[in-house]
């Protein structure tokens, strides 16, 4: 869901995702990836969800930059990141996020993923454990399947990939598009079992009527060894942006200071 969104709390309409005062091109990996940073402080970066980009984090950039340097990237061919390839994998995503870090001579930032960038989140942590002090990892899922989405969530996917399974794509877009799609029907696929590899304090949230279960939310959070849970009332999958105020304060708190040991 590319497109611009305006900030609320600066009291400025700044383009997210589209900016050109402060955006740029990092060469990583194969790829150009679109990065935009905002204030500073200790390193944040930012990981959107599906099809999305940058302009996710409207609502939240903000209030972060005031005391960090907020890193908002478009995950591979996403957004301004373009990507030809015909192959696309989370791992492959999670390789990137280290390889920008790296390339912007980053040792190790705060991570915050929303959807699918949650489950970059988590990935990350796991493949490169050096480059995450802390992690928040909102609607995420391990599994493509009905264990980990709602009913209704599952049907819909599994509706849209028969309707399409058999079209040919013509334009780049389409098949860009198709790509983004199977991402999420063929994966991720991470045993429970391997979340135990990550060392960093992890805060796993969902929204109580989130699109994955908070049951295999639950699941993540209890086999990550320094992990904390918080289920959002009155939330679907979009925590950051419908209960905006409250997750950017328990965020920052997280990040801040030390959660009590379980």
């Amino acid at each position: 869901m590319a497109g611009i969104i305006c900030s609320e709390l600066s009291g400025q309409n700044i383009p997210y995702g589209d900016n050109k005062k402060t955006g740029q091109y990092y060469t990583l990996r194969g790829i150009k990836m679109y990065v935009e940073v905002y204030g500073q402080g200790r390193p944040l970066l930012m990981i959107h969800g599906n099809g999305g980009d940058i302009s996710a984090f409207a609502q939240n950039i903000p209030y972060f930059s005031k005391k960090y340097r907020v890193i908002a990237a478009d995950s591979r061919a996403q957004g301004k990141t373009v990507d030809p390839g015909d192959s696309l994998s989370f791992e492959m995503m999670a390789d990137d996020f280290a390889a920008l870090l790296e390339v912007m001579h980053i040792d190790s930032a705060y991570v915050l993923g929303w959807s699918d960038g949650g489950i970059n989140a988590l990935l990350l942590a796991m493949r490169h454990p050096e480059k995450v002090i802390k992690l928040v990892s909102t609607g995420a899922n391990l599994t493509p399947d009905s264990s980990a989405l709602t009913p209704a969530t599952w049907m819909d996917e599994q509706n849209e990939y028969n309707a399409k399974k058999n079209k040919t794509w013509t334009s780049a877009k389409e098949k860009n598009d198709w790509k983004i799609f199977m991402l999420d029907w063929l994966q991720p696929n991470v045993p429970f079992s391997a979340l135990q590899s990550i060392r960093c304090p992890s805060l796993i949230v969902c929204g109580d009527h989130d699109v994955i279960t908070i049951e295999h939310t639950a699941a993540i959070y209890k086999n990550i060894p320094r992990a904390y849970f918080w289920v959002l009332p009155n939330s679907g999958h979009s925590t950051l942006q419908e209960h905006r105020d409250e997750f950017n304060k328990i965020v920052d708190e997280f990040f801040v200071r030390p959660f009590p040991v379980r």
